[in-house]
């Protein structure tokens, strides 16, 4: 080594001992059960870091304080594109030369700065001619999804984004040795930046708009928005954006405000997992270190919203069921009105006991009622919504509502309640800690909105200190008639307009490029994690009652909660009335307790109990906290074995219930699920195997109760995960699970059944909307081998799976036909059912041919490409290298087994055969069970709309009514 060499050495040696003896100094708050970590770079980047090692994973948000708020105003909808556009890649990756690359991406974003100017429709579709035949050229040097690839790279799973009011936040969860891969690429992403394959992904975006306004919903939160802060941008834009804006962008205002909002100053780093974080910290720092703070930065600063002080009324028109919507405002995230207001609003609702629970959904005085907080940055809510009966007016589920806000009010409401909210508050709380991704959700909504940390810690002991005046005095103080009420109605909104589709040439998907940027991460070689798979002859432990039910139990170390089942293994497909009985049971009480004091009891103990009724099984769950078990598991008994008949409650059990099945019929999503159901199973489905209308008007509630009262007599084993041993569980259920003597063999049922598809046809049923939903599916009655889960598991990855994937590829990101595409080789969840192939996209009205096409092209010759096969393997290998089962879920692992007939974790099987699979495997597997197949085409959508007569040329087409996919 020569002098220069050494001195560069020894240099080099120098500023990394300096990089690693960096003081690097945070905050915590004594009392934290996540002992989270508060560090503030020199940059002002803060990140927030707590160890969970349960798994080898680690979730990782990045949160930017910046949403639809700051949108400019004439180009809303900006910080929810931009959004998508940071998938696109920057100076590094998503290009193979970015510097041929620039002045094509220039031209094209000055050309959208004229069109935006168009108003003469032939010049607008000159200009935008000219951006899609240049937008062709810059394409040649376009690398689609590297953002994605270099994700699949690392193991990474959950790869999303998400944009509100206040915040947009990107998503990873990564495997505990890819830190430094993953802040390599997030840095890159969030300073360098590049806006590309921009009219694609506007097109797209677009999409995601149409399915937004077919939900009558979104219209509702528009509306209440606009009336609850009328001069501030919460009420005044959308995180969509318009229409009108959508489709006249400006990449000059997405590149200001990336400048703008994209600095470290304004960003939070939030990771919870399997991490060390000295290590992490100087790792996020060395990459994301050198980005540049703004010492001015600033945000757009509004009049404050005036006070309301009477009711606001509005009302909006679709064709979804009716609802009323009221909603009160409040104070920003962090308030001191914001403990109150989450205490308050689960005494109004908490699923069990609350207000709403008891007075309105207990006695069904309408259909549904609700209440919850949402809480943004500078102003929060308190909304109640309602649906009404048969019947009922909205202004009549208005004084319902707004009755109980009256009890409120005056104090109307047990004395302990408040105490039972608290806990069962402090439950989910110690339920959610155990999860990095709720962590995460934690620091990032403290971040955003401004939430000092000691303010989360320590939110309990200031709940523990509320009385029921405090709760009274502030009802009083901010729920009167200074709300808004937003009236939902059935109808057809006439303010939808129909866009014709842009005329977008497909862009290449250039599969073998690949950026250097790419290459080096692909070769990175970090630590290996060592997989840890199932054996369920160890991870679990057997035992049986005195009666010989088996017990399969897992013990759960890491918290104070249990979960008990007694799993039954029948369900609907034995008897179509058992939902209906479970459901009945929600309404009644025994002899010696109502119904009201039952769910009182259960919230005061923190636990519940569940009777849940699917196709061949039936569980019945007993859960909480742990010290409450045998309690809990006694009430639950004593009420199974003496619920008492209310005849009145079950006649308003069906009216509402015929309501429900109304209001389904209005729901575009409700009508695919049924349409769906029918095309898969034909008539005789799990929506459509339910008693008529007349039959539960008929029906005798005496003889529901009795079929749930001999359900404990059938054969049934017992599943359990808490902190208890195996012997006092064995013990309790001994105790109080009382069961017949012999116990009957579980009754035979006629099994749902997947149709083969032996000839093309189109199934269609009519939903009158601006975008159609549509499924091909493919049946040859192929049984499932598990030798072949390999082959279908990495080609559900390479083909349909996330961003990297042929059909992402093929039909959003080349074609722009939709925002949700996806495709999948299904295989079964029991022993004895068929595999099977289903493609799915929505898309607009005069786009189906061109998706029918376009996946046609895809399925009959499934694309090649060898660098995104090796991509796809190694994403799955990490994934399964990393995964972890625990608690419950072993449990639910071992049930899944053995419904297939097999006693090992099918995943070691997977693991193991992938090294040697080879694309020309998965190749020949998709040619052999997809291409060139007969499929069913269901398409639900409005006939006027469509090409029935080039749909006729593709296939025999079926028409079924939405009675028929309804069956009732």
């Amino acid at each position: 080594m020569n002098m220069k060499s050494m001195a560069a050495a020894c240099l080099m040696a120098i500023v990394s001992m300096a990089a690693q003896a960096k003081d690097y100094k945070y905050e915590s708050v004594r009392g934290d059960m996540m002992n989270t970590r508060i560090y503030t770079l020199d940059n002002g980047l803060k990140v927030y870091l707590s160890v969970n090692k349960e798994k080898p994973r680690i979730q990782t948000y990045i949160a930017v304080r910046t949403g639809s708020r700051n949108d400019p105003a004439e180009t809303t909808g900006l910080a929810h594109y931009l959004e998508h556009i940071m998938f696109k890649g920057t100076t590094s990756f998503g290009t193979s030369d970015a510097a041929k690359e620039a002045p094509l991406l220039d031209s094209i974003q000055n050309r959208y700065e004229v069109y935006r100017t168009l108003t003469d429709p032939e010049d607008r579709r000159r200009c935008y001619r000219a951006i899609d035949s240049l937008s062709q050229v810059a394409a040649q040097y376009n690398i689609p999804n590297e953002y994605d690839k270099l994700m699949s790279a690392i193991g990474a799973q959950g790869t999303n984004a998400y944009t509100g009011n206040d915040v947009t936040c990107y998503t990873e969860d990564i495997p505990s040795n890819e830190v430094e891969n993953w802040a390599k690429v997030q840095s890159d992403r969030f300073q360098n930046m590049v806006v590309r394959g921009f009219h694609t992904e506007l097109e797209a975006v677009y999409e995601e708009y149409n399915i937004g306004i077919a939900n009558d919903m979104s219209k509702v939160w528009k509306a209440m928005f606009a009336k609850l802060f009328p001069n501030h941008p919460y009420g005044t834009q959308t995180t969509i954006g318009t229409q009108e804006h959508l489709k006249n962008p400006s990449i000059v205002n997405i590149k200001n405000y990336f400048k703008k909002y994209y600095v470290p100053n304004n960003v939070a780093i939030c990771l919870s997992g399997d991490l060390d974080p000295e290590r992490t910290v100087e790792v996020i720092d060395r990459y994301f270190g050198g980005w540049k703070a703004d010492p001015n930065l600033s945000f757009p600063e509004y009049e404050p919203v005036k006070k309301l002080t009477v009711p606001v009324d509005t009302t909006v028109i679709g064709k979804e069921a009716e609802l009323l919507m009221l909603a009160w405002q409040l104070d920003k995230a962090a308030s001191a009105q914001a403990d109150t207001v989450e205490v308050l609003s689960y005494l109004l609702q908490n699923g069990t006991a609350g207000m709403f629970d008891l007075d309105i959904n207990q006695n069904m005085l309408c259909a549904e009622a609700g209440a919850f907080h949402s809480f943004l940055n500078e102003y929060s809510m308190l909304v109640l919504y309602g649906r009404p009966k048969e019947g009922q007016t909205l202004d009549e589920v208005k004084t319902v509502m707004l009755d109980e806000i009256g009890k409120l009010r005056k104090g109307d409401f047990d004395d302990d309640l408040i105490r039972s909210v608290i806990n069962n508050l402090k439950l989910n709380y110690y339920r959610n800690i155990e999860d990095n991704g709720k962590r995460a959700d934690m620091y990032v909504d403290a971040f955003i909105n401004n939430i000092e940390w000691e303010r989360v810690v320590t939110k309990f002991d200031r709940m523990s200190k509320f009385t029921k005046k405090d709760i009274i005095d502030f009802a009083n103080r901010h729920f009167g008639d200074n709300y808004v009420a937003v009236y939902k109605r059935t109808g057809e909104d006439g303010t939808l307009r129909k866009i014709d589709k842009p005329q977008i040439t497909a862009i290449p998907a250039n599969r073998d490029m690949q950026s250097k940027f790419v290459g080096d991460m692909l070769n990175s070689i970090p630590e290996p994690i060592q997989p840890r798979f199932l054996d369920f002859k160890t991870d679990l432990s057997y035992g049986k009652t005195k009666k010989g039910m088996p017990v399969m139990y897992v013990k759960n170390t890491t918290n104070g909660t249990f979960t008990l089942c007694f799993r039954y293994g029948f369900g609907e497909e034995s008897d179509m009335w058992l939902p209906f009985a479970a459901d009945y049971l929600d309404y009644l009480g025994t002899s010696k307790m109502t119904a009201e004091q039952l769910k009182k009891k259960f919230y005061s103990l923190a636990c519940k109990y569940n009777v849940s009724v699917g196709a061949g099984s039936m569980n019945i769950i007993v859960s909480g906290l742990a010290d409450n078990m045998a309690e809990a598991l006694a009430l639950t008994e004593d009420f199974l074995a003496n619920a008492k008949v209310d005849t009145a409650a079950y006649r308003k059990y069906v009216d509402v219930e015929i309501k429900t099945r109304k209001d389904k019929k209005l729901d575009q999503k409700a009508n695919f699920s049924a349409l769906y159901m029918y095309g898969l199973y034909g008539p005789y489905n799990a929506l459509r195997n339910v008693p008529g209308n007349k039959a539960l008007l008929e029906r005798n509630p005496r003889e529901l109760i009795d079929m749930v009262k001999a359900i404990r007599n059938y054969e049934h084993e017992v599943y359990y995960c808490g902190p208890a041993e195996m012997e006092e569980v064995i013990s309790a259920v001994d105790k109080h699970h009382k069961t017949a003597k012999k116990l009957m063999p579980v009754p035979t049922g006629k099994e749902y059944t997947e149709q083969q598809t032996p000839r093309n046809e189109i199934l269609i049923a009519p939903y009158e909307a601006k975008n159609i939903y549509m499924r091909q599916c493919h049946n040859e009655g192929r049984m499932w081998s598990p030798d072949k889960e390999v082959l279908v598991s990495l080609f559900n990855e390479y083909y349909g799976g996330g961003m990297n994937s042929v059909v992402f590829q093929e039909l959003r990101e080349s074609r722009a036909l939709a925002y949700n595409a996806w495709a999948n080789y299904f295989t079964p969840s029991r022993k004895g059912h068929p595999e099977f192939t289903v493609t799915h996209i929505i898309s607009q009205n005069d786009k189906l041919l061109d998706c029918i096409n376009a996946f046609n092209g895809i399925i009959d010759t499934i694309p090649q490409s060898e660098k995104a096969f090796e991509l796809a393997k190694q994403a799955l290998t990490k994934r399964l290298a990393a995964a972890r089962t625990t608690k419950f879920g072993i449990l639910n692992a071992y049930i899944k087994a053995k419904n297939l007939g097999i006693d090992y974790d099918i995943n070691e099987k997977i693991y193991n055969a992938l090294p040697s699979v080879k694309l020309s495997d998965v190749v020949e597997f998709e040619r052999e069970r997809m291409a060139s197949k007969p499929y069913l085409y269901m398409i639900l959508g409005d006939e006027k709309e469509l090409d029935i007569k080039s749909l006729e040329k593709i296939a025999p087409i079926r028409r079924v009514t939405t009675d028929e996919i309804f069956g009732y």
